[in-house]
């Protein structure tokens, strides 16, 4: 069994990673601040279903699950350097799958300081803990939000991501060049994933998947932007973690034909990888809508609203090298995803005291 520390374990997708380790049998520490950038209760939901009870949480304090002898949680602010610097020398991780960071790109345009201390002050923390704790492996979320202005189509790691067009995504990109530093200078194996518009089960509330359902369930409009014309590559979450999981025991290697004069974005003479992990099956939005009605047997109330600000009018992934490489293979459609989705959303919400009926 591998030694695994997972960070944002009461994140979306550190949660389902650290579960699927964790029944895989392997060794797994989580980590995460749990702070309140939305209802701190599903976050303490997430941690539950491992089998860590929020009253016995206390800050620096290594907890032993309840339900996994192979699972520890610790609360931990990744900008406490001190205390992560601890962590690291005493559990002797072999693979870091850094999955926490502020997240959401609406929020970052009022929010733009909470993006500076969590994804790049944390993000430096997490390199230094690596480079000086002989970590086999960094793999680290980045976003398919960095590819910003391009429009080309399918959009491939080969291309130029110069143009992200909000705070999120410059913070996504610094990430993955801070990356490239580290591998370059300490010989520290980084591999990034470019997630694309992840969903499923325990999703965030600020996920269109999850607002959607809500309103429609309560009867209540739904704001549409650029009028409708979206296209998103919808990714179901048991997908994501299948591929994160098969790139973490696959450390980057050094590409031996790297050439200077002609550099290949995705990889480096230094063990450096980039990867979009997506679904590259992209959907319109007012379909993906279409979807949840028919599940819930409910109708939407849409409000058309014009582009908003931070946003990109359509993503879809080009796999190709994933797929080859790491023999990822998405195989959740969207109809079964969404129902997924809403069966949890009934049994966690509808069906229990976390929102009243």
């Amino acid at each position: 069994m591998s030694k695994y520390i997972v960070t944002g374990t009461a994140g979306f997708i550190g949660f389902h990673t650290a579960l699927k380790l964790i029944e895989r049998g392997e060794n797994v520490v989580g980590l995460d601040i749990i702070n309140d950038y939305y209802d701190p209760s599903l976050k303490y939901g997430r941690l539950n279903e491992t089998g860590i009870k929020e009253e016995d949480i206390k800050y620096g304090k290594l907890l032993k699950s309840s339900k996994y002898d192979n699972y520890y949680f610790i609360k931990l602010d990744l900008e406490d350097y001190g205390q992560l610097c601890t962590l690291f020398e005493k559990e002797k991780f072999e693979y870091v799958i850094h999955l926490a960071a502020q997240a959401g790109v609406r929020y970052s345009l009022t929010n733009p300081h909470a993006y500076l201390r969590s994804n790049l002050h944390g993000f430096l923390n997490i390199l230094e803990v690596c480079r000086h704790n002989q970590v086999k492996h960094l793999t680290y979320a980045s976003s398919s939000s960095i590819y910003g202005l391009n429009t080309k189509m399918p959009f491939s790691t080969s291309d130029i991501v110069d143009h992200p067009i909000s705070l999120y995504a410059a913070t996504k990109k610094s990430n993955e060049l801070m990356a490239h530093t580290y591998s370059h200078l300490y010989n520290l194996p980084t591999t990034g994933l470019r997630f694309f518009t992840v969903y499923g089960p325990w999703g965030r509330p600020d996920m269109a998947l999850f607002i959607f359902t809500k309103a429609i369930l309560e009867n209540k409009p739904i704001d549409v932007f650029n009028h409708g014309n979206m296209l998103r590559d919808f990714t179901y979450i048991d997908d994501i973690v299948e591929g994160v999981l098969r790139v973490s025991i696959r450390p980057a290697k050094n590409n031996i034909k790297w050439n200077e004069s002609d550099p290949d974005i995705s990889s480096s003479k230094a063990p450096y990888k980039i990867y979009n992990i997506g679904n590259s099956r992209p959907v319109k939005l007012l379909h993906f809508i279409k979807t949840i009605e028919k599940v819930t047997g409910r109708k939407a109330i849409i409000k058309f609203k014009p582009m908003q600000a931070g946003d990109v009018p359509a993503t879809y992934a080009d796999i190709t090298e994933f797929i080859r490489e790491v023999n990822y293979n998405p195989k959740v459609k969207i109809e079964e995803g969404v129902s997924r989705f809403i069966k949890w959303y009934f049994s966690y919400y509808i069906n229990s005291n976390s929102l009243e009926k």
